[in-house]
């Protein structure tokens, strides 16, 4: 009998300090700066489901033409490209673009409110829908300012040696970056959970309030929400505080190993795409967007070019190749509003339930992005992507077994217990977390790799790459939409008519093909690429 080998207590004990244990025993108060600004872009998620509400009561715009919004909205996360290079150009002064994305949001949060508080006022001005598009864009494009910043800041935050002034071995730095880029990651969702519980107890009873007392009490979400700023501005306050008390303590402070030189490829290249994204997006021009994301695509894949020849060759293949799995997991289309709105007038769904929902999910999500994050640490990006897709799969058969009535029968068979709502807790339909899990081994494996004075560059650009995924995304949801169409009822908030009848009759086969996607191009992607010499086993 082997009496070496550890018992199922010892193994649980090894496993248990691994994932939880050790990644406590990491945190460091210099994290905090750079969480707190991450932590603000998931409480941003308290307007989402104001939002949803709003959006389908009172705006009468298309499942498709929504979709269509989601892809300028998601245009600002690909301007992370030039606004990453000014990071690395004025790496002193970068906390002030925080503030630049910080009077964004609030400007975007006081439109929102002023539409459910005021909207014969606000329609006074500019049409309602107008006014809706302007907020779901100004939003996003203070998120991804901050974000920037942040991410520069979890370069800064790392820590390169010991309490006795040796350096961390590679492994060692490994571990620190991935742990931080789990904690950045932690945050955000952190920041859903947070909100959904909040929604939770604002939304309790409004099931009885009237349309108006509803109106009311979605202003009331907005005015609180303005809570998201001040969170992203007190990150950079106490950055400020922690920098000045290091090198107090005779740290130096921690910039890059050289100047960084001018690229202005980049800048100019954003300064074009933002002409350019205007001008089409406010022309009419039938196939604005996919120009908008031809022409930027284009942009970013030569300026990654110019950037990978600042690594290795055996990197630069590592990175081609992980960027390129990453996209295509997060490149599949989604089912749209439309699932949201069936939840709502056919399942009976409230503000409050959604709001467990979101609560559940982001919790749900805490909990794998902690116990995978050992696995994310040891193992390549293509298995971590694998799982994530097999994950999305499974996920998604929830929503399906909804839509074709599974619910009914299971509730006739358990005494009601296994209803729709419980059916729909197994459900990620408000928030999935998967891609922010797929985010953290390639940005940690930036953090470790990039060269010094570009590692902001480095981390905009490549975020650039995998946020046009999302607008891929974006694109393939809207021409699914166009194929399977789906209607919900919308009434005229100002004259009580009803503009849109509701008609799901499309949303099964809509479900089935965005599943189908979902798991089969993935797998495929990874499978080419571990077989080919863009090979990852980072």
């Amino acid at each position: 009998m082997n009496t070496d080998r550890p018992t199922l207590g010892r193994r649980l004990s090894d496993w248990w300090h691994r994932t939880f244990v050790d990644l406590v025993a990491q945190l460091q108060w210099s994290y905090m700066p750079p969480l707190m600004v991450y932590f603000a872009a998931g409480v941003s998620g308290l307007t989402s489901v104001v939002g949803a509400f709003f959006l389908k009561d009172y705006l009468n715009l298309s499942a498709a033409f929504v979709a269509g919004l989601a892809f300028w909205a998601g245009l600002p996360w690909i301007l992370k490209m030039p606004l990453g290079h000014l990071v690395d150009l004025f790496w002193r002064w970068k906390s002030l673009l925080i503030l630049v994305g910080a009077s964004l949001i609030t400007a975007s949060l006081l439109i929102m409110y002023g539409l459910v508080t005021a909207p014969a006022q606000m329609a006074g001005v500019m049409l309602p829908e107008h006014w809706y598009v302007v907020a779901l864009i100004l939003a996003p494009s203070g998120y991804a300012i901050q974000d920037v910043v942040a991410d520069a800041m979890t370069v800064e935050a790392v820590p390169q040696t010991n309490q006795d002034g040796f350096a961390f071995t590679h492994e060692e730095v490994r571990a620190r970056h991935t742990t931080m880029q789990t904690l950045g990651r932690i945050a955000i969702i952190s920041g859903f959970a947070g909100v959904a519980a909040v929604n939770i107890w604002i939304f309790s009873g409004a099931e009885d309030l009237d349309k108006s007392d509803r109106l009311v009490l979605y202003g009331q979400v907005y005015l609180v929400a303005l809570v998201v700023p001040l969170l992203s501005i007190s990150g950079v306050v106490l950055h400020a505080l922690i920098q000045r008390r290091l090198v107090s303590l005779g740290h130096l402070p921690h910039k890059p190993d050289q100047a960084t030189e001018v690229r202005w490829p980049i800048l100019l290249g954003g300064l074009a795409f933002v002409v350019l994204s205007v001008v089409l997006g406010t022309a009419n021009f039938a196939f604005a967007q996919e120009t908008v994301f031809a022409v930027s695509l284009t942009v970013i894949l030569y300026l990654m070019s110019r950037l990978l020849r600042e690594l290795e060759s055996k990197q630069a293949k590592v990175l081609i190749g992980t960027a390129t799995i990453i996209f295509v997991f997060r490149a599949v289309p989604l089912p749209g509003p439309g699932l949201t709105w069936f939840e709502i007038d056919e399942l009976g769904f409230d503000e409050q339930f959604l709001a467990i929902l979101a609560l559940l999910t982001s919790l749900l999500a805490l909990l794998g992005l902690i116990i995978l994050r050992p696995f994310m640490a040891s193992r390549s990006i293509a298995q971590v992507v694998v799982l994530l897709t097999i994950a999305a799969g499974v996920l998604a058969l929830p929503n399906l077994a909804l839509y074709y009535g599974v619910h009914e029968w299971t509730a006739a068979h358990t005494g009601g217990v296994v209803d729709a709502r419980f059916i729909a807790i197994l459900d990620t339909a408000v928030e999935s977390p998967l891609g922010q899990i797929a985010m953290v081994p390639m940005l940690a494996w930036i953090a470790r790799n990039a060269p010094t004075h570009l590692k902001a560059t480095f981390f905009a650009v490549m975020a650039s790459f995998t946020n046009m995924a999302l607008s891929a995304s974006s694109l393939g949801t809207k021409y699914l939409n166009q194929v399977f169409v789906v209607t919900r009822v919308v009434t005229e908030p100002r004259t009580g008519s009803v503009a849109s009848i509701a008609d799901y009759s499309h949303l099964g086969n809509l479900l089935i093909t965005v599943g189908l996607i979902s798991v089969i191009v993935p797998l495929i992607m990874v499978f080419l690429v571990q077989n080919s010499p863009y090979r990852t086993g980072e």
